[in-house]
């Protein structure tokens, strides 16, 4: 908690300076990002690379008769020397202004609203987790990336408005890959590292690595009966939010869903996906300083709320509801079903139990269609029992199909994936999902 308070006063110090430098008619946007992170790269089941990741930037925005510029500022934690990086960040976005036309989308939110979130689970020491992983990987070639600690955001503005989010929070991606060359990818991840909970998700990956012992099933193409694994899935819903729910991919009719907020096709009426950011990773504000809440997505299958970052609003007249620049959704859940994880292989019966899918892309975006791979244990299913891994085949299937006149169920059990991206730093997006029994799915090839 310590860490916490002091980058918040660190924060606080810098926002109260230039509150005092800036007089109108400028105006200024300020957010922070920090993160605390341990990282161990596995490689055969043993510790490969370990070390730790301390930084903090700000993203410093300076407005003026409707031109704006942006900067980045690398902090170096001692006060002095940030705020002296802060006050030459200034002198040169004040000398860049006068350079840059007039924006007619920039929209600032005026309100000083306030926002404060830690979220201070205690994270087990790396050591701990180590030795966990060790001891479950024993006589296994793994190999894996974890991550784990706390991230913290911040917002301020000329305004008054004033955001501090802070999360803790664990990332072990793996794979278990057997003799010959086949891999099972799984992870774990949340805010509350359990051993018990690490152990089941192991010892799944474990069995499934068994399975890939068998000699491989190639299938015909056609359609078959499926079960899509919550890795599955998240590949599949991730694709639907590149455009799909965003105002001004609906607005500009190239989202992939929009015959579903034109009331042309709906999803099955058990298909409920929110942008929940209570209680997930993502703060509770954007860095354009519009407050974030939960939204419903699709509600019951149907067109719910659409993602509008403040650029849309100005153009399309709407009211912005702290979206990102993308406006892709950051913290996904998906209602749960009621079919029980024990019983996914006897209710999918004969046809594919599907861990992963790859290399996704649109083969009709108009028509939410996707194509891509099967990858990483997938297994041909007969009777309730996996018989034999299955050869790498590529799909071609509308998502409206696929969850929408196909969808038989959905798990009662939900699995948090967390993004594992590290690129400048780690990211907060997540999806709580269940997994999705699906009564035909196309294979192409």
């Amino acid at each position: 908690m310590s860490t916490a308070l002091s980058q918040v006063e660190q924060f606080k110090g810098l926002v109260a300076w230039l509150r005092s430098a800036v007089p109108e008619p400028e105006q200024f946007t300020l957010s922070y990002a920090a993160e605390s992170s341990a990282f161990v790269r596995f490689n055969h089941a043993k510790v490969r690379q370990a070390g730790q990741v301390q930084q903090a930037s700000l993203g410093f925005k300076l407005i003026n008769d409707g031109r704006h510029a942006d900067l980045s500022i690398t902090l170096a934690g001692d006060p002095e020397v940030d705020l002296q990086r802060l006050a030459e960040g200034l002198q040169q976005l004040r000398e860049t202004l006068p350079l840059l036309p007039q924006d007619p989308y920039l929209l600032l939110n005026h309100t000083g609203w306030q926002s404060k979130n830690v979220q201070d689970h205690p994270l087990p020491d790396t050591e701990q987790v180590v030795a966990e992983i060790a001891r479950a990987a024993e006589g296994l070639d793994l190999v894996g990336f974890y991550a784990a600690g706390p991230i913290s955001q911040g917002f301020a503005s000329s305004f008054g408005a004033f955001g501090w989010h802070q999360a803790n929070s664990f990332n072990f991606d793996f794979s278990l890959f057997h003799a010959n060359g086949q891999a099972v990818k799984a992870s774990y991840a949340g805010h509350d590292w359990n051993s018990e909970g690490f152990a089941k998700r192991f010892q799944q990956a474990r069995e499934q690595l068994e399975f890939l012992g068998r000699p491989l099933r190639t299938l015909a193409p056609g359609q078959y009966r499926a079960y899509l694994a919550p890795a599955a899935l998240e590949e599949i819903v991730g694709m639907l939010c590149w455009g799909g729910f965003s105002a001004q991919s609906i607005a500009s009719k190239s989202s992939p869903l929009q015959k579903l907020y034109a009331g042309d096709n709906t999803f099955s009426p058990w298909l409920s996906l929110d942008e929940k950011v209570s209680g997930s990773l993502s703060p509770a504000f954007s860095g354009e300083g519009y407050p974030r809440s939960d939204l419903g997505l699709i509600v019951a299958g149907k067109a719910g709320e659409r993602l509008v970052g403040s650029r849309s609003a100005a153009e399309y007249g709407l009211t912005a509801n702290g979206a990102s620049g993308g406006e892709a959704p950051t913290a996904l859940n998906m209602a749960a079903g009621t079919l029980p994880e024990a019983e996914i292989l006897k209710q999918l019966g004969t046809g594919l139990y599907i861990s992963n899918l790859w290399y996704l892309n649109y083969s009709d975006q108009p028509a939410a269609r996707l194509t891509g791979m099967t990858r990483f244990a997938t297994f041909w299913v007969e009777n309730g029992e996996i018989q034999a891994p299955v050869s790498t085949m590529r799909f071609d299937d509308s998502a409206y199909s696929l969850l929408g006149s196909q969808l038989e169920a959905l798990t009662r059990e939900r699995e948090l994936i967390l993004s594992a991206s590290t690129y400048s730093q780690r990211a907060t997006a997540s999806a709580l999902l269940p997994g999705a029994l699906v009564s035909r799915l196309t294979l192409t090839l």
